[in-house]
């Protein structure tokens, strides 16, 4: 990971190539992200719904998603992202015939992170009822049969989503949406500190501002050289 005064200064240097309009919109966006509430993806496989997934996140601003690629290899850059996978933190977990679940998990617990998983077959509560006073993660699982067994084994809660027709489920992207809308709607509207802390809005600043500028990488790479020289 880049030292942080490193970033800083390289957030200064690349400002210079972007418009003060685009620059404040960048603030903008960044002060109403958070990670208080943040999403797991356990083994999708239809890219159209997982993209769809990634948008909702960028839309409500829910800046991390965890992905879990223990069968299936997720692919972020769909058109039905529309590009949100940009401007999200992607946590990938798919080291081959490796427990990438539990190491998912075990990072977000040591995060502070209660793990919470949406099924209509366990003892839940609705979303509208989640507490949102502790940092949450959704679990949401593949189209055809939701979350696994081992998530159901080691997940802190359940949550659903309140059904008054003769289905049984929303299509996960559905889910995805109504869930961090109830969730993200609450939060904002509560007394609870849910922003991003000023470390990771530094970093999360300097990404996007890289990737706003053409060839933002190789600008980085040449300061980078010309400064050690």
């Amino acid at each position: 990971m880049m030292n942080p005064d490193l970033i800083k200064e390289l957030t200064v240097y690349l400002t210079d190539f972007i418009s003060e309009q685009r620059l404040q919109r960048i603030e903008e966006i960044l002060a109403k992200r958070t990670n208080h509430v943040s999403v797991v993806l356990e083994d999708l496989h239809k890219a159209h719904n997982a993209n769809a997934v990634l948008r909702s996140c960028e839309g409500f601003g829910v800046q991390d998603v965890h992905i879990i690629e223990n069968k299936n290899e997720f692919d972020e850059a769909g058109p039905v992202s529309i590009g949100a996978h940009q401007w999200l933190s992607l946590h990938r977990y798919n080291k081959p015939e490796h427990d990438n679940l539990s190491d998912c998990f075990a990072h977000l617990r040591n995060n502070g992170y209660k793990i919470i998983a949406t099924t209509p077959h366990e003892k839940d509560s609705n979303i509208s009822e989640l507490p949102i006073d502790e940092k949450v993660a959704l679990v949401f699982g593949t189209e055809l049969v939701g979350v696994s067994d081992q998530v159901k084994e080691q997940a802190d809660g359940f949550v659903k989503i309140p059904m008054y027709g003769f289905s049984e489920s929303f299509n996960i992207s559905v889910s995805a949406a109504v869930c961090l809308y109830e969730l993200t709607t609450r939060l904002r509207a509560s007394d609870t500190q849910w922003g991003l802390d000023e470390a990771y809005k530094d970093r999360i600043r300097y990404e996007w501002i890289k990737q706003t500028i053409k060839a933002g990488d190789q600008i980085v790479e040449k300061y980078l050289k010309e400064r050690e020289g």
